[in-house]
């Protein structure tokens, strides 16, 4: 009669232990499929603000790379970490391919495109391309600098952009979007050599702890020799 309860017992317990389970599981499916509703009917606010705003505007000069620019500026409150990714790695590349940017800052990024030969080398009626590039976004605590494992670590928090495509123009023709594309260039390629530069000289420079190497030690030198020249006379 005992064994008879004792087995009772423990199947009930068994069950019980299996319904929790299973209750467990239904609860974090449901939350999950709550938090992707959520997402779905709630998007993340963006956070950088694109200009162009949805394309990529090159010139059409077959067998030569030619350049893009697109301007990031950070609109929230928060420091955001960037990054490029394109459809066609071989062919593109981004400079810079990501980056920080504090509350406010911009910058403007370089796009690299090497455009092909058309087939027999005849003019196409349209110029089309299917390769897209993908900015993401991530807000982080503070001024860290930019690595890509980031967007894996944190990849939940990741924010998709904007997703551009590629518009080709001929550069012989008119066209609406080559000085603002110019412009672009130009302080992209100028801000480039800025960072080349090395840093300018506000003061002394300090090697090592309390080592000072500028003119202040040459007027020392001067003056401590004098001094002992001085010495030397008065002997």
């Amino acid at each position: 009669m005992a064994l008879w309860r004792s087995g009772r017992m423990c199947s009930s317990t068994c069950s019980s232990v299996e319904t929790a389970n299973t209750q467990d599981k239904h609860l974090q499916l449901g939350c999950g499929r709550v938090t992707a509703l959520a997402r779905t009917l709630f998007p993340a606010r963006r956070c950088l603000q694109l200009d162009p705003s949805s394309k990529l505007y090159f010139p059409y000069e077959p067998g030569k790379q030619v350049r893009s620019a697109v301007r990031i500026k950070n609109t929230s409150k928060s420091h955001v970490v960037f990054k490029f990714q394109t459809t066609a790695p071989k062919s593109c590349f981004m400079r810079p391919p990501g980056g920080t940017l504090s509350p406010g800052e911009s910058i403007v990024a370089t796009v690299f495109k090497f455009v092909e030969h058309p087939v027999n080398n005849e003019k196409p009626l349209q110029l089309k391309s299917k390769i897209k590039f993908k900015i993401m976004s991530l807000k982080v605590k503070g001024p860290i600098e930019y690595v890509p494992e980031l967007f894996d670590e944190q990849k939940d928090e990741v924010l998709i952009e904007q997703i551009l495509s590629v518009v080709l123009f001929y550069a012989d023709r008119p066209n609406p979007h080559m000085d603002k594309l110019n412009n672009q260039l130009a302080e992209a390629d100028a801000a480039l050599e800025a960072r080349k530069k090395p840093p300018e000289d506000t003061g002394p420079r300090v090697v090592g702890e309390g080592l000072v190497i500028d003119e202040w030690k040459e007027r020392r030198e001067k003056y401590l020799a004098k001094q002992q020249i001085k010495a030397v006379n008065s002997l």
